[in-house]
């Protein structure tokens, strides 16, 4: 087992990585005689439930579902699981435990941060996706119709438990929709993940033990690090947005259909990386090696159906505006990210073209 921790003082927490889950482990975190609400989605296995419930020692676990998908990211979800908290007279005592994707945790931690004035909760991500990035920083939040993210919290977990079994039946589609947000960490910062997946996409693909565990190793030692210097996106944090302002904008156009989190984010690290080559950050050949990178994981890297005209307003909603002026994640020929409001909008648009 491997253990990394992340931010500060009383808010500092393990995240624990292991082949399955520690039954000694968990039941540390969570007390015998204190009540936990599992929070999880209709697209997790009745099987991971079943054999997740049968090894917590409390006497008052409860299970509550969502539909599966970022729909469930909504404030009518949030008003459905503070009605069963309230139903089962939880107390500040109780805890909950998000056991899914993406979107059961950060919903989860959203309604730990407002419940009461704030409960414990405990992280056991189930998919890439959310192994190796949305569990990790306390960053916690539900969509409202203007855009993604807008309502939430930062609110760190007492722990995070990942298991990589969980990934054994992932299908590929959600599996894809990780690796995308892998491929960020190794364009931020990363060189040692950069040359692992460069070297070994197979390998990946394949989802062989050995470099499963080591990218999300690796994934979360950057996010780590850099969450444990700003935990509340004050200064360098903002740089794991790479990809994500014109990824957030492609999933607001969809409407959050037809198109992964993931799957948007890898596109957005195209156009990312294109409008770090057109303002003169990379040279062509990096690009193109960011672009084989993407394809090399089997992931779809054309995002021609999306122009400026059409991501326009949704990317002025971003988080990231700043006095009017939308903030851009880029990287230099470094592969470091970094955060500027000095660009060319002439560039934005042909890096959409």
């Amino acid at each position: 087992m491997s253990v990394i921790s992340a931010g500060t003082g009383d808010t500092k927490y393990n995240i624990y990585i292991s082949k399955q889950l520690s039954k000694n482990l968990l039941n540390k975190y969570v007390k015998r005689n204190n009540k936990l609400l599992i929070v999880t989605d209709t697209g997790i296995p009745n099987e991971h439930i079943k054999n997740l419930k049968s090894i917590i020692k409390s006497r008052n676990c409860h299970i509550f579902k969502l539909p599966k998908g970022e729909k469930s990211k909504s404030l009518y979800s949030y008003k459905k699981i503070i009605d069963e908290l309230i139903k089962l007279k939880f107390d500040r005592s109780d805890s909950l435990l998000a056991f899914g994707g993406g979107v059961v945790g950060d919903i989860t931690g959203f309604v730990a941060s407002t419940y009461l004035r704030g409960i414990n909760y405990i992280q056991i991500p189930t998919t890439l996706l959310a192994q190796v990035d949305s569990s990790v920083g306390g960053k916690t939040a539900i969509n409202i119709p203007q855009g993604k993210n807008l309502v939430g919290a930062f609110n760190n977990p007492c722990c995070v438990m990942i298991s990589t079994n969980y990934l054994k039946t992932l299908p590929e589609k959600e599996f894809h929709s990780g690796l995308g947000e892998v491929i960020k960490y190794a364009l931020i910062g990363n060189s040692k993940l950069k040359n692992i997946i460069e070297k070994n996409p197979k390998q990946i693909k394949d989802k062989k033990e050995t470099f499963l565990k080591i990218i999300i190793e690796e994934s979360i030692k950057t996010k780590s690090k850099i969450v444990t210097k700003d935990e509340k996106e004050a200064g360098v944090r903002a740089i794991l947005n790479f990809g994500h302002t014109f990824g957030h904008a492609i999933e607001a156009y969809n409407n959050y259909k037809n198109i992964s989190h993931g799957a948007a984010i890898t596109l957005g690290i195209i156009i990312a990386s294109k409008l770090s080559f057109y303002e003169g950050y990379i040279k062509d050949y990096q690009l193109d090696n960011v672009i084989n990178i993407v394809d090399s994981l089997g992931l779809n890297s054309d995002h021609s159906k999306y122009n400026y005209s059409k991501l326009k307003k949704f990317m002025a909603n971003d988080k990231k505006v700043s006095k009017g002026k939308l903030n851009f994640i880029m990287i230099d020929k470094n592969f470091n990210g970094f955060k500027t409001s000095n660009y060319d909008i002439k560039n934005v648009k042909k890096a959409l073209n």
